[in-house]
């Protein structure tokens, strides 16, 4: 199969204070080792990307760790994207200057969406990657999908609908987006397929399912059910509990097109 429809599997690290941390639905964070040894052991199972969050970034109003960026670009060979605190263009061109092929904007695109556009004008489409995080809301007038946006690591609801801000993004230029359930995010109880299939039915840009895989399976899942173009991973990794390697074997044996090593 040609490689552009190969299914992408993207280790997601977390970073606060300059450590790699994870916790489950934003609380309760613990240190789980340095970002950039992970990073590289990440790249040298078969990680297709790598996707580096200052998780504290984006309500402390700290810049992104440039010298980290720095570091783990010059430890892998794949492509890799930053996020957290990233708020104006310079933030984007700083973060690309350090390495990084891509920038993910989240709460600041929400804020003032024309982020996107300048980002992509300045970088390109394939440069600007649009993070979602969602909730699963009572359907209502200003939530018609049941899904809302909420900002500041999952603190602020928004009042936006999920799938009316996809669209959006996608006309303002997003190349990716990565939407992320905060219901099933660490819970590693399988990704959100009904949110994933739904945004994926409502852009032509490329969509990474992100929050709660905890099986091989739900990899799976998220890129047939869900109709996704990536699986975004965290404790499942990180933890050691299944391989780079394995969970792309997995994905191959279970008939979804690879990259393997």
């Amino acid at each position: 199969m040609s490689s552009h429809l190969s299914k992408r599997l993207i280790p997601c690290l977390d970073v606060r204070d300059g450590r790699l941390t994870k916790g489950i639905r934003f609380q309760g964070n613990v240190d789980i080792g340095d970002p950039v040894e992970t990073a590289r052991r990440y790249y040298e199972e078969g990680a297709d990307e790598i996707v580096f969050y200052d998780i504290t970034a984006s309500y402390e109003s700290r810049g992104i760790f440039l010298d980290v960026v720095e570091r783990v670009a010059g430890n892998i060979f794949i492509p890799f994207s930053v996020g957290g605190g990233i708020s104006t263009v310079e933030d984007m061109r700083a973060v690309l200057l350090a390495g990084a092929e891509k920038v993910s904007v989240n709460s600041a695109a929400v804020r003032n969406p024309r982020i996107i556009s300048e980002g992509a004008e300045a970088f390109g489409s394939q440069a600007v990657v649009v993070g979602m995080d969602v909730l699963k809301v009572p359907v209502s007038e200003r939530c018609p999908s049941g899904y809302e946006i909420v900002i500041n690591g999952g603190r602020k609801p928004m009042g936006l609908d999920a799938i009316a801000w996809a669209r959006r993004c996608e006309e303002l230029g997003a190349g990716e987006l990565c939407v992320n359930s905060i219901d099933a995010d660490g819970t590693k109880d399988g990704y959100e397929l009904t949110l994933t299939r739904m945004i994926c039915d409502a852009v032509t840009i490329p969509v990474i399912a992100s929050g709660g895989a905890g099986a091989p399976r739900h990899l799976v899942d998220a890129v047939t059910q869900g109709g996704a173009s990536a699986a975004l991973v965290a404790s499942i990794v990180h933890y050691g509990q299944y391989s780079i390697a394995e969970l792309k074997t997995y994905m191959a044996q279970s008939g979804v097109s690879v990259r393997l090593i």
